[in-house]
């Protein structure tokens, strides 16, 4: 019974990552909001995922959206997302004119686009964007906004304490974009489950080696975890900005099956090192794939974006400061933890079960996607 009692907790755990792990570890809820102001038109992709949130979309509850399903909702899905967006002038409300409604693909599934003419009173041109989709039910979701002109293009982020947008046409605003970008950085960090049970297993070896208090362990184990770190960022920096070019492509569902297994293997190597006891080069090797699945948050949005360049270091270094948050917070603690012979024997292994378990049925349910 002590056994039992003392399995039993990480055994929940793993039943419940494995129940709610995909929400948590798939791409953030985005919508993309495309807007040519030479044109005056505007463009909104929304995911299907997230629409079934405020439309009723499986009409014959089997967990699965058909293309019918969605054409049958029609009518209710573009006043859904019509409510949820509003550009203005002076002269007042713009009205949005229909001219394309459809299906498109994104990386990370199918989403629902229309395309609308801006009219604004007295032909004046729009002001100012204000969007509100989905915020009451997601507080993450995000509104990723490019905005293109013949004085190039700029990028926007509106969330739900920043839901207005000024257009100010052929200004650019890189600090703005910087900033957003950054923020967006620790979210997708913080919220990606996959990325942080991934940063664990790296780091429980190094904290599992220093359970003493003498200065040369604590400074070779700071020396290890800044190895790992490093090795971890300089590979998903590479293949980050390689993907969001569009230099280099992946299917989003390979990646991510990849990112999943990548997690199994790192936890079953603390434990049988069949890839070396030298775990900065298995975070560097999986870094570069993990590095494709940052990118997918940026590549749907900025191919050909003047600013890309300032959206992508805000965004990188926003992934560096939330995965360094985590690290100053949660590696002293497994440190101390690692004084307890318990915790060494048991809990350890309970821990790296529940992630492999986990990870393997993520891996099964994004490979069903391929």
């Amino acid at each position: 019974m002590t056994g039992l009692r003392l399995w039993a907790p990480w055994l929940l755990l793993l039943a419940f990552l494995s129940q709610s792990g995909t929400a948590l570890a798939h791409k953030a809820s985005d919508s993309f909001i495309y807007l040519d102001s030479d044109a005056g038109e505007l463009r909104i992709d929304v995911a299907l995922r997230d629409l079934a949130l405020l439309v009723p979309l499986d009409q014959n509850q089997d967990r699965q959206i058909t293309g019918r399903e969605v054409r049958n909702q029609r009518p209710i899905i573009t006043r859904t997302v019509e409510n949820g967006l509003e550009l203005s002038a002076e002269s007042g409300v713009c009205r949005l004119q229909g001219l394309e409604w459809g299906l498109s693909r994104h990386s990370d599934g199918r989403y629902a686009a229309a395309r609308y003419r801006i009219v604004c009173p007295d032909g004046d041109d729009p002001g100012q964007l204000q969007y509100s989709l989905l915020f009451d039910q997601d507080s993450l979701h995000r509104g990723l906004v490019r905005i293109t002109s013949d004085s190039g293009s700029t990028l926007a982020v509106l969330s739900p304490d920043r839901n207005t947008l000024p257009l100010t046409s052929g200004s650019s605003r890189p600090l703005e974009t910087f900033a957003a970008f950054l923020v967006e950085g620790v979210v997708h960090l913080l919220i990606g489950l996959d990325h942080i049970l991934f940063l664990l297993v790296l780091v429980l070896p190094v904290s599992l080696m220093a359970p003493e208090t003498g200065s040369d362990t604590i400074r070779s184990s700071i020396v290890r975890l800044a190895g790992i770190v490093t090795a971890f960022t300089v590979a998903h920096s590479i293949t980050l900005a390689l993907a969001a070019l569009n230099l280099v492509t992946l299917p989003i569902a390979w990646v991510e099956t990849v990112i999943a297994l990548s997690i199994a293997v790192a936890a079953v190597n603390v434990i049988w090192p069949v890839l070396g006891r030298k775990t900065w080069k298995l975070a560097f090797a999986f870094g570069l794939i993990h590095g494709f699945g940052f990118a997918s948050v940026l590549g749907d949005l900025t191919s050909g974006v003047s600013d890309m360049a300032v959206a992508l270091a805000g965004f990188n270094l926003g992934v560096e400061l939330g995965q360094l948050g985590l690290l100053v917070l949660g590696f002293p603690v497994l440190c101390l933890f690692s004084r307890w012979r318990l915790y060494q024997r048991a809990i350890v292994p309970a821990i790296l079960l529940a992630v492999v378990g986990t990870s393997l049925v993520w891996a099964a349910e994004r490979a069903a996607f391929i």
